[in-house]
């Protein structure tokens, strides 16, 4: 266990609120992940949600799990579609794609609870600048099954644990999983030696052992030992969201939307987007009357 790491409360997109714990001033990153944001929750009257209107990605993967409430995504290659509570989906961003992540137009009219996850999975070089690609990951096809002790449940979005496995292709070995434990209910992932490791608890407490509890909010990182990640809940029981993967190890140059290995590579993203070269989402078709 290397500690815990507080996240920060700010805003994206329109301005729908998030809680970050990386990249902050506490930690940078955790190779292979570049961002992770808790969205929300937030309670939203008619016409108040927000999401995050067209914006441009290269470089890296975005994942975004949704707990509640309702999502439409569209992108520049003509794809879209709606997530609903417990739908993921996985969109490499590869050579570049603009999208934008919506509340959908039932949200907005009668108002209710958003709150999910988003992301960052970066890319090796040799796949930066892949065709983008998009993995809808429903609630009903993502595995699902009970801790050994009864007293808890994991979904897997990606990789394997607890013997189920998550069909998603991932460019770099990548494991994800939503853990829900009841009260004093534990839980044991073994993991490869060398692989970077961290849990955000985003409700109730988790013991961690070495005397470390973490609370809604904290991101427990692991160190890169190997080993196994183990956590049993407090009384209140704990739902954290548990991450994965094996470090990609190469230079990360971040500017806003764009994640690759040069300053010079960013500066070319930048000119590709504004030259029109990732394309544009292209305006809705009013449905009939």
């Amino acid at each position: 266990m290397q500690g815990l790491v507080e996240g920060r409360r700010g805003r994206e997109g329109a301005g729908f609120e998030i809680r970050r714990p990386f990249p902050t001033q506490a930690l940078e990153l955790l190779d292979p992940f570049l961002l992770l944001d808790e969205m929300g929750p937030t309670d939203n009257g008619p016409g108040q949600a927000k999401g995050a209107p067209d914006h441009p990605h290269r470089g890296f993967e975005t994942v975004t799990y949704l707990l509640s409430g309702e999502m439409d995504h569209r992108d520049s290659r003509g794809g879209g579609g709606r997530l609903a509570p417990g739908d993921a989906q996985w969109m490499t961003a590869g050579a570049g794609i603009v999208h934008s992540e919506l509340p959908s137009p039932r949200i907005l009219r009668e108002g209710g609870r958003m709150h999910g996850f988003q992301l960052w999975v970066n890319l090796p070089a040799a796949e930066k600048m892949r065709r983008p690609r998009y993995q809808d990951l429903r609630a009903a096809a993502l595995p699902s099954v009970p801790t050994p002790d009864g007293r808890g449940r994991i979904t897997v979005l990606s990789g394997e644990a607890l013997g189920a496995q998550a069909a998603t292709l991932t460019h770099t070995p990548v494991l994800c999983l939503h853990a829900s434990l009841d009260p004093g209910g534990q839980l044991e992932v073994p993991l490869p030696i060398g692989w970077n490791a961290g849990g955000l608890v985003f409700r109730g407490r988790a013991d961690l052992g070495e005397g470390l509890v973490a609370r809604s909010g904290q991101l427990a990182v692991w160190a890169h030992d190997g080993g196994a990640l183990r956590l049993r809940a407090e009384p209140e029981g704990a739902e954290v969201l548990l991450l994965a993967g094996e470090p990609i190890g190469e230079p990360v140059v971040h500017y806003g939307p764009f994640v690759m290995n040069t300053e010079r590579e960013i500066a070319q993203a930048i000119e590709d987007y504004r030259a029109g070269r990732m394309g544009e989402i292209p305006p809705e078709v009013p449905a009939p009357a």
